[in-house]
């Protein structure tokens, strides 16, 4: 999405990038609707819950990666930089891309709520609304939170029309080209 007149950019992407190359290890940044944003370093729930996603999509479909943080070009013409908790791709996808990867070939993206105030716009709404308009099949959500599972899925027009919400436990079948099929019963370990 672009920013509209009432909501500027506070940089351009190249000043972002480059303030990106330049921050410490510690800090990842990020810039969704022209806004920088400081992504919160994970706790070790997170870490499990990314784990436990990539076994199952390895199990399921060795021929993808769920590759964590990986930095994706988002929103419309692209003026956006994400880093999802995974993005799901063929294997060796981003071989030679660099730090800044058009989202071509994405099959999914991930995120997994951080406990922050900024969660609510960040994950369920900024993150989202980009990942569509750069036309990421599949956006799944794991909201901490809500000990829910939300998987938007068909994106046109910079939305995703369709969005399906499961409570921890449930069987969550995401859609192709993903065709994943989730037991999240495990989640509930993680529900703190």
């Amino acid at each position: 999405m672009t920013p509209t007149p009432a909501h500027r950019s506070q940089m351009l992407v190249e000043d972002f990038e480059q303030l990106a190359r330049s921050a410490p290890e510690t800090v990842t940044l990020e810039f969704i609707n022209g806004k920088l944003e400081v992504k919160p370093v994970p706790d070790g729930d997170h870490g499990e819950i990314i784990m436990w996603l990539l076994e199952q999509c390895m199990k399921q479909r060795p021929d993808l990666r769920l590759y964590p943080e990986q930095g994706l070009k988002v929103e419309t013409y692209r003026r956006g930089r994400a880093r999802p908790d995974g993005v799901l791709t063929p294997r060796g996808h981003f071989a030679g891309r660099g730090e800044w990867s058009e989202p071509d070939g994405a099959l999914m993206t991930v995120e997994v709520t951080s406990h922050d105030v900024d969660t609510d716009l960040r994950d369920r709404r900024e993150k989202r609304d980009g990942y569509a308009a750069a036309g990421i099949p599949v956006y799944l959500l794991i909201d901490r939170d809500e000990c829910m599972v939300t998987v938007y899925s068909d994106p046109r027009n910079g939305k995703y029309l369709n969005r399906a919400s499961h409570p921890y436990g449930d069987t969550v079948k995401l859609p192709d080209p993903v065709g994943v099929t989730l037991d999240t019963e495990t989640l509930k370990d993680y529900a703190h």
